[in-house]
């Protein structure tokens, strides 16, 4: 059993890993080098917040706080790929992803009971890199592999920061950390097929 202080110091671990992952990829766009979908972002901006309040509801404790501060991160970068207009080709399944990612919350209410929010945001969240794989595969050069490398660490540390450990809990930085991995596996192969 991990102890509470250690927790926190992987809680504060992972919370620097968002930050530091987040800083290079807002420069990125700031300088045009990355061009983010930016309701892809919108999307997991969404997601990551309610989820971080699904966890917070469970128990998840101290691990949940990287969560919430990537949820902010996260919509800081959807404003800043809106602000530079990088990626704005919205579809009507990217209208329904953000539909289904708000339902999440009545369905919590309706429930009482915050793993359906976290299992339809986990869906949500992963769908919702349907726009980013989308055009990464048709232009592998326009994202940065390291933002979800960090992320996909710091997800893993974010699971081992948790205080209470339920599907609830567990699920949406599990589920993120492969979809990274298989995103970044894209990328990669993208690049040296071309």
């Amino acid at each position: 059993m991990i102890s509470v202080q250690i927790k926190e110091i992987l809680n504060a671990v992972a919370i620097v890993l968002t930050i530091v992952a987040f800083i290079p990829y807002a420069r990125s766009i700031l300088s045009g080098q990355t061009k983010p979908h930016v309701f892809s972002w919108i999307i997991w901006g969404l997601a990551t917040s309610i989820v971080f309040f699904a966890q917070l509801a469970d128990g998840a404790g101290v691990g949940a706080w990287s969560t919430g501060v990537s949820g902010i991160g996260t919509f800081y970068i959807a404003f800043l790929a809106y602000q530079r207009q990088a990626d704005g080709s919205i579809t009507k399944i990217d209208w329904v992803f953000f539909i289904l990612a708000l339902a999440s919350l009545p369905l919590w209410y309706a429930t009482h009971n915050p793993f359906w929010a976290v299992v339809i945001l986990t869906t949500v969240d992963t769908l919702g890199f349907a726009p980013t794989f989308r055009k990464a595969y048709h232009s592998p050069y326009e994202e940065q592999v390291l933002l979800y490398v960090l992320m996909t660490i710091r997800n893993l540390v974010a699971i081992a920061a948790l205080e209470h450990y339920s599907w609830t809990t567990v699920l949406f930085p599990a589920f993120i950390s492969w979809t990274c991995v298989m995103f970044i596996a894209m990328v990669i192969v993208r690049r040296y097929s071309r």
